[in-house]
């Protein structure tokens, strides 16, 4: 037994673990959340892992996302976070795509061989765009994350299908870009969203600033992680 997994071993056992490791995700968007479920992914034990997402790092970002200090400001975001991934588990084969996901790139690239798909994209036309593509996917899982901004209770946090997430405005807006443009996933999709009332933000600014805290932005990485696990653990 590897004894960085030992614990996870413990708890799911041995052909669970095997299964984690011959997993292939992709996770599209590393901030808040995307880069939390990109941390307990691998320190569970999983293995092949790819990320996508076009940003930096931001000082903005270093009071939620797990690759965000100040040396590696102004760092591709996929690249920083790789590295702190391949500090914690050296065997894992990680690749990185500083790239924008949206309907042309999913067309040109695909997303042939992976088996989940982790949606933690803010932009509300590429998350509709990557929801429809992978929905479309006979046995590939896709689990998306709604707006983690503006909350201050993670205790409110759940999991429901698309069209039953109440009170997020970014379910609706996705919901309602798939009206305007005649498409609907064509099976249901596991979202990650919280059932708090979006708070308004407490200092005006002419920049669009989501206030955000890490200790929701966490829960909400940590929940999509556990569906990717849990749907292995449970074939």
């Amino acid at each position: 037994m590897d004894e960085k997994f030992s614990r996870s071993t413990a708890l799911l056992g041995s052909e669970v673990m095997e299964a984690l490791r011959t997993k292939r995700v992709i996770i599209f968007g590393v901030g808040g959340v995307g880069s939390v479920a990109a941390e307990a992914l691998i320190r569970t034990g999983l293995i092949h892992l790819t990320m996508v997402d076009d940003d930096d790092v931001q000082a903005s970002n270093i009071n939620r996302q797990i690759q965000a200090i100040p040396s590696v400001i102004g760092q591709p975001k996929v690249e920083a976070l790789k590295e702190k991934l391949m500090q914690i588990n050296p065997e894992a084969e990680i690749v990185t795509r500083c790239e924008r996901v949206n309907e042309d790139w999913l067309k040109q690239n695909g997303l042939e061989g992976f088996d989940y798909v982790i949606d933690a994209i803010d932009s509300v036309s590429d998350k509709t765009d990557l929801i429809i593509y992978a929905s479309r996917a006979r046995k590939m899982k896709i689990f998306s994350s709604m707006g983690a901004a503006f909350r201050f209770d993670p205790t409110q946090i759940r999991v429901a299908e698309l069209f039953d997430v109440k009170g997020d405005a970014l379910a609706k807006a996705v919901r309602e870009r798939m009206k305007k443009i005649g498409m609907k996933p064509r099976k249901k999709i596991k979202c990650v969203y919280s059932m708090e009332q979006s708070q308004k933000p407490k200092v005006e600014s002419t920049e669009p600033i989501k206030g955000s805290l890490m200790q929701v932005t966490a829960v909400f990485g940590c929940t999509l992680a556990s569906l990717v696990i849990e749907d292995i653990r449970k074939f």
